[in-house]
């Protein structure tokens, strides 16, 4: 009787046991899935993350190597042709890659070199442009009254205007052709505007506060950093022109 009662619990508590297997079983299946997918997520977010930062440093770091490679190339062309015109004359729009060189201290970026336009193709060689649409810069060189209406890129494709934040009102800003340096003092700047905002770029820059015709320099990029929502905005006025000598004696503004 008590081996009977004892064989029936143990045959009950088996086939209760074994009707708990099946499910469990499957919980455990269910779970392995689950974390395999999270695993399989998680390895593709990395992957994500590493082309991203490829992608990152390709953008702010190679273009700028290359960049500064290709406009070293220029500039080179453009000092040689100078050296090579033995004749007196302005000599600084027949050289071919550029029209001069633009120093801003504020900026510690060396020499820039100028070309014309504004495009990518242009200002991805690590150069500043000036403008041709919508606005016709007025060259310096000319002796006309007019804004002299330049653009570079602040990062990245030699990020020659990455510094312009660093700029403040009364800082130099040096044009350099063959013959003549001409030197801006800064009197107005705009943090932030439209990038539709032509106006800045007018021969008499009145949002800078101008009302009459003058010798003026207008230097924009894009703002915030990484982004190109809005235009950063330097102006400057002509302070006066120095010849250049046979030693090639900078002002002592770049002194």
């Amino acid at each position: 009787m008590n081996v009977a009662a004892t064989t029936d619990d143990t045959e009950h508590q088996e086939h209760s046991g074994g009707s708990a297997s099946a499910p469990l079983s499957a919980r455990r299946r269910g779970t392995g899935r689950i974390a395999m997918a999270v695993s399989v997520f998680g390895e593709l977010l990395i992957t994500a993350g590493l082309v991203l930062g490829l992608f990152v440093v390709y953008s702010l770091w190679w273009t700028n190597v290359v960049a500064d490679r290709k406009a070293d190339q220029q500039g080179d062309k453009v000092r040689d042709n100078w050296a090579a015109q033995k004749a007196p004359g302005p000599g600084a729009l027949d050289t071919g890659a550029g029209i001069g060189f633009l120093h801003v201290p504020a900026m510690k970026n060396g020499e820039v070199l100028v070309e014309k336009g504004t495009s990518s193709k242009v200002l991805n060689d690590g150069v500043a442009g000036y403008y041709t649409d919508p606005a016709k810069a007025t060259l310096p060189m000319a002796g006309k009254n007019g804004n002299f209406t330049l653009a570079a890129h602040r990062d990245g494709h030699g990020a020659k205007f990455h510094n312009i934040d660093k700029m403040k009102k009364g800082d130099p800003v040096v044009f350099e052709t063959k013959d003549k340096w001409y030197v801006y003092k800064v009197y107005a700047i705009l943090p932030e505007t439209s990038k539709y905002n032509v106006k800045v770029l007018s021969a008499i820059p009145k949002e800078s506060g101008k009302k009459k015709a003058g010798k003026y320099i207008t230097l924009t990029t894009c703002t915030p950093v990484f982004t190109s929502r809005y235009r950063y905005v330097v102006w400057g006025e002509l302070e006066r022109v120095e010849k250049v000598d046979s030693e090639r004696t900078v002002p002592k503004e770049l002194g």
